[in-house]
C-alpha cells in the first residue's frame, strides 16, 4: 500500500525513507529495513542505486535508535533496565541524519532509475496479518514486564499466529545464511579480548558508532550496559545508527543484503553510502549541541540502591 502515498520524483524516494524510519520505531529495525528494501525492489524495477540501499538501513536504523523496541540496542537497554525515555532523545540526532542522508540518496536513486509506482495494482491490507504482527509485539512487550524474557513472548505469538494467517515457513531457508552470518559476528565480536571500554564521555560514545560498523553493536552495546554511565540516547544513536556505515555493522544490513546481494562489498557500500557517516557526524555533534551530555549513574547500582533501601523500610 506504501508506493500510493509517494511522490512521483526524487521526493518518492525520500517519503519512502520516512516510512521505513516511521515503521522502524514500533516494528523494528530488521522488519522495517526488510519492508523498504521490498518496496523499493518493485517501484525502481529492480534497479536500486547501492547508496539507496545504504539509506534504507540507516533509515531503519535511525528510526529504532530513540525507541526499546526499534532496535536490537534500544531493546538490550530496555531489558538491562534502561528507561524508555532515557533513550528517546537520540531522534534529536537521527531525524537531522534522515534528511541529510535520505536527501543525498534519494537523488542517487532518482538519476539511476526513477519511480515507477503506478504499475502497482490490485494490492489489499490483510488485517489478520496487521494483528498478527500487533500480537508479535505485545508478546514481547509483556513477557519482558512480566519475566523479562521477551523472545519467549514473540516466539509464543508466532506460534499461534501460524494458526491465524499461512505463514510462509519455507522463507527460513532464505534467512539462515543471514542468521548464521549475524551470530558468528556476534560470537566473534563476544570473542575478543575487551572486557572494558574506555570511560564513558561523549567522545568515547561517538569513536563506538565507527567501531559499531566493523565490531558489531550489540556486543558493544553489552560492555558499554556493564560499565554503565553513559547518556543512553547519545549512545543508542551512536552505535544503532553508527552501525549502518557498513553492510555487516546491524542486523538489518545483513538482512537486507539477502535482497541485494551486491550490498555485500565493503569498498562499495562506503563508495556508494558516504552520506551515512557524514549524517553520522553531523547529526551527532547536533544532539550534542542541543541536548548536551547527560550521563545516568549506572542504572544496575541505582536498581540495587533502590532495593537496598526498600528492604530497609521493610524492616
Amino acid at each position: 500500500m506504501l508506493p500510493k502515498y509517494l511522490p512521483d520524483d526524487w521526493k518518492g524516494g525520500f517519503v519512502l525513507l520516512l516510512l521505513v524510519f516511521i515503521l522502524s520505531s514500533f516494528l523494528d529495525n530488521i522488519a522495517a529495513a526488510m519492508i523498504g528494501g521490498g518496496v523499493a525492489h518493485v517501484i525502481y524495477k529492480k534497479k536500486v542505486h547501492l547508496g539507496y540501499i545504504a539509506a534504507i538501513v540507516a533509515a531503519s536504523n535511525a528510526g529504532g535508535s530513540g525507541s526499546v523496541v526499534g532496535d536490537t540496542t534500544t531493546t538490550m537497554m530496555w531489558i538491562d533496565g534502561v528507561s524508555a525515555i532515557n533513550v528517546v532523545h537520540a531522534y534529536v540526532a537521527s531525524i537531522p541524519a534522515l534528511f541529510i542522508f535520505g536527501i543525498i540518496a534519494s537523488f542517487q536513486q532518482h538519476k539511476y532509475q526513477p519511480i515507477l509506482k503506478e504499475e502497482i495494482k490490485g494490492v489489499h491490507l490483510s488485517w489478520k496479518r496487521i494483528a498478527v504482527c500487533i500480537m508479535i509485539l505485545a508478546g514481547a512487550i509483556i513477557t519482558n514486564i512480566w519475566l523479562e524474557f521477551p523472545a519467549m513472548g514473540v516466539w509464543v505469538a508466532i506460534l499461534l499466529g501460524s494458526f491465524i494467517i499461512n505463514t510462509e515457513w519455507k522463507e527460513i531457508k532464505y534467512a539462515l545464511p543471514g542468521t548464521f552470518f549475524l551470530l558468528s559476528l556476534v560470537l566473534c565480536a563476544s570473542m575478543m579480548p575487551v572486557d572494558q571500554l574506555p570511560p564513558a564521555s561523549w567522545h568515547s560514545a561517538f569513536g563506538l558508532g565507527f567501531i559499531s560498523a566493523v565490531f558489531d553493536n550489540i556486543p558493544l552495546t553489552k560492555l558499554a550496559l556493564t560499565q554503565g554511565g553513559y547518556d543512553w540516547g547519545g549512545l543508542a544513536y551512536a552505535v544503532g545508527f553508527g552501525g549502518s556505515m557498513i553492510w555487516f555493522g546491524s542486523s538489518a544490513g545483513v538482512a537486507i543484503s539477502t535482497l541485494y546481494p551486491e550490498a555485500k562489498s565493503v569498498k562499495d557500500w562506503l563508495k556508494n553510502g558516504w552520506h551515512v557517516a557524514f549524517a553520522y557526524v553531523i547529526s551527532f555533534f547536533i544532539l550534542l549541541s542541543v541536548m548536551g551530555w547527560h550521563p545516568h549513574a549506572p542504572h544496575k547500582q541505582m536498581q540495587n540502591s533502590v532495593q537496598n533501601s526498600t528492604s530497609k523500610t521493610n524492616e
